[in-house]
């Protein structure tokens, strides 16, 4: 279940990432939704090196690394994909 809780996380991430940024992104959904589950991996891990992964209640400082992770990784996956989609474009 853990698995599929990481996939949903990583979809709605990536999507708010995807409306956050300016332009137009040119990833498929579901690189998109893997950029998404990056993300909130790595916004977990910032959020226990800084110490506030477990807190009373909501997480709100948790989430909020989560989605900045989210946009930094998608905004850097796009180019990403973009550099190797028109290299591959090129080729042809």
């Amino acid at each position: 279940m853990s698995w599929l809780w990481a996939i949903i996380v990583g979809f709605v991430l990536g999507l708010i990432a995807r409306a956050v940024l300016p332009g137009k992104q040119h990833q498929p959904l579901w690189l998109t939704t893997l950029f998404g589950m990056a993300g909130a991996i790595l916004g977990n891990a910032v959020a226990g090196w800084i110490g506030v992964a477990d807190t009373r209640g909501v997480d709100w400082t948790r989430h909020l690394l989560q989605l900045a992770c989210a946009i930094a990784v998608v905004a850097l996956g796009d180019m990403m994909y973009m550099a190797i989609r028109g290299k591959r474009g090129q080729t042809t």
